[in-house]
């Protein structure tokens, strides 16, 4: 992501720009067919109603991926809160510390149960453990079934 300036009230609301150009486009696309629809079975028809068909599908995955990237930030958004709060839960003398873990370390500790979360996030900062690394050490591994 580039670089952007620091947020104020000013600017702080997102404009989801590809969200909008699916739906100018989803607009246009309705009035192409309407328009192939104007000219029945001629070949002009045919083309223009063709073409909806194939915008329409396009526009439709596009949406249904850009969803699916959504749904995954939220659930990264979702772990790193609960993560900050079962550190700050299990090991509050080492929380400030505990903030430099990044996203993927975070996620990767969530899988080790709370008596050993404390001392492997310790490693994973001291050792500076890659995501990998960090779910081969975790010995009680506590499943997740509620990944989106």
């Amino acid at each position: 992501m580039a670089a952007e300036s620091p947020q104020r009230f000013e600017n702080h609301v997102m404009v989801p720009r590809v969200f909008i150009a699916q739906m100018l486009g989803f607009v246009a696309t309705g009035a192409l067919a309407i328009l192939a629809l104007c000219f029945g079975g001629s070949a002009v028809g045919d083309y223009l109603l063709g073409s909806a068909v194939l915008l329409i599908s396009i526009l439709g995955v596009s949406l249904i991926i850009k969803t699916r990237f959504q749904l995954l930030t939220l659930q990264d958004r979702i772990i790193r809160q609960e993560m900050r709060l079962r550190l700050e839960h299990l090991a509050p003398e080492d929380l400030t510390e505990m903030a430099e873990l990044s996203l993927g370390q975070l996620i990767a500790l969530r899988f080790a149960s709370d008596d050993e979360l404390p001392s492997l996030a310790r490693q994973a900062l001291d050792e500076k453990l890659d995501p990998r690394q960090i779910k081969q050490r975790v010995k009680d591994w506590q499943a997740d079934y509620k990944r989106v």
